[in-house]
């Protein structure tokens, strides 16, 4: 039955194999279909060209099919990755995006560890020790503790 649809389809089988797999990019999450489907394309498209040429069998057309689908997702991954920047990197990493402000020792650092509150959260503190109201910077983060100096 495939066979015979591809004989009565021609070059244009392909065609319609990468619009349904497009058709299935809408469907599905993610961007992976849309790179094989663009290889369905191409592969149609150089059916249109050797369609009668004696090397052009259904195995060759497979065969450029699958390493075109392969140059295509590496391509497409490449070309998205780069592309994916955020315009705030520091969204999902809080600590980080406290670097460089400024706050007031609730309590005092001793023996190296301390506590500040910066907005509506009591941050714990590592520096040097300093006696409470003592006015600090942030200057690393490092998961839930903050590194500080004194200003």
């Amino acid at each position: 039955m495939i066979t015979r649809i591809i004989l009565e389809l021609g070059p244009w089988s392909w065609w319609v194999l990468g619009l349904l797999l497009l058709a299935a990019e809408l469907i599905l999450p993610g961007v992976f279909l849309v790179w094989i489907a663009l290889a369905a394309l191409v592969t149609g498209a150089l059916s249109l060209f050797f369609w009668e040429a004696p090397f052009w069998s259904w195995q060759v057309q497979f065969v450029a099919f699958a390493l075109l689908s392969v140059a295509s997702v590496l391509i497409g991954r490449r070309f998205v990755s780069s592309s994916a920047e955020s315009d705030e990197p520091l969204l999902n990493r809080r600590g980080d995006s406290l670097v460089g402000r400024t706050a007031v020792l609730e309590q005092p650092i001793a023996e190296g560890r301390g506590r500040v509150r910066l907005d509506d959260t009591t941050w714990s503190v590592e520096g040097p020790d300093l006696p409470v109201g003592t006015r600090v910077r942030i200057v690393a983060s490092s998961g839930r503790h903050l590194t500080v100096e004194q200003v």
